[in-house]
């Protein structure tokens, strides 16, 4: 690093870069000495602009993608693996523990999200809390399930006790926007009901997954958690090949969601969980309040600079309307800071995609 900006603030600061030298595999922290991927942020740490390197990432191959399977294989054994089989007490147990370390790594995890993805430090400090919080709520949830599992049912003169299982082997991709919330809320309500997993982490947001590694290791029975580097067309793709995962758990888009399904080759007993991109509207209408809905469009739109998939991706305007509306929006598009994610009031942050800047002005 050059000549460091005096704008960063100490606590934020990138003072160490992390070369991340293990991956989770069967309950190990496997070294890795073999081909690696650096991770750079878009935001710039010197005085004249450059990416700032945050650290690597090991770049594996089939060879440890089907290690990880093996590992989930092993553990699930068909539903008879210690995990599957485990007393909902015990697994709860694991569970609570898992969350207890996560919380001690909130810090690095929040300084890691401002500068892998540059959200902004509300939104990066809101994302680690709401994320402890759904694991909180999952663990209650789960409670509840149980307690109503060991009740009848009548329904239409029938008596029935239903009582819910494991599926097997979940291959859990999360997206980059809300790579630790939206990843865990896959990850998370696929272990506690007693499944195996093999997860791979987004292409960015990769490296605040790194400090959380030691207590998926320390948490969980082995081959439980298995979590892959690495690109999706070479972990994932030999893993879904293979027939044996019962459970694609995927938030991105349908092209890569399409891709994987066609790649398991009994896509008609693959079971789905997915989160894909959505086309959400505004209508305003010649009665609106134009104020608020100034403003319900500004949070819509840009929040998160828009990376999100509950943006608002379209707005439609009452010609009635049409030239107050855009007027006003634009004047308040104007006036929006934009800065680094720590700036304060900061509302348009750099985008983690280098490509996407050109992308914008060329629309």
């Amino acid at each position: 690093m050059d000549t460091e900006v005096a704008l960063i603030p100490d606590p934020y600061k990138i003072d160490k870069q992390i070369h991340q030298k293990t991956y989770l595999v069967n309950g190990e922290l496997k070294a890795w000495d073999g081909a690696v991927t650096e991770v750079f942020s878009t935001i710039s740490s010197t005085e004249k602009y450059e990416r700032t390197i945050l650290g690597s990432i090991p770049d594996l191959g089939e060879k440890e993608a089907m290690d990880a399977l093996a590992g989930a294989l092993g553990a699930y054994d068909q539903g008879k693996g210690v995990w599957p089989t485990m007393k909902v007490s015990d697994r709860i147990e694991c569970m609570e523990k898992f969350v207890e370390q996560m919380k001690t790594k909130r810090d690095q995890v929040v300084k890691l999200l401002m500068w892998e993805i540059g959200k902004s430090l509300p939104d990066s400090i809101k994302e680690f809390d709401r994320t402890v919080d759904y694991i909180y709520d999952t663990i209650e949830d789960y409670k509840e399930l149980d307690r109503n599992s060991a009740k009848f049912h009548k329904h239409e003169g029938v008596y029935a006790h239903i009582r819910r299982g494991p599926l097997g082997v979940v291959l859990c991709l999360g997206p980059y926007n809300y790579p630790l919330n939206e990843t865990f809320a896959l990850l998370i309500p696929a272990l506690i009901m007693g499944n195996t997993t093999i997860f791979k982490p987004a292409k960015h947001g990769v490296l605040l997954i790194t400090p959380l590694l030691e207590a998926f290791k320390n948490s969980f029975p082995k081959g439980v958690v298995n979590i892959l580097f690495g690109r999706g067309r070479t972990v994932a793709a030999p893993i879904m090949k293979t027939g044996k995962v019962d459970v694609l758990a995927l938030i991105g888009n349908s092209k890569s969601a399409n891709a994987l399904q066609d790649q398991h080759p009994k896509s008609n007993r693959l079971r789905l969980v997915l989160g894909l991109e959505a086309k959400n509207p505004a209508i305003i209408l010649p009665d609106a309040n134009m104020e608020l809905t100034i403003e319900e469009c500004i949070t819509g739109t840009l929040s998160f600079n828009g990376q999100r998939c509950t943006a608002l991706k379209i707005v439609y305007v009452h010609e009635e309307v049409r030239e107050t509306f855009l007027k006003q929006f634009a004047a308040r598009v104007d006036v929006l800071k934009f800065g680094n994610p720590w700036d304060e009031g900061v509302m348009l942050t750099p985008l983690p995609e280098p490509g996407k800047p050109q992308y914008i002005q060329e629309l």
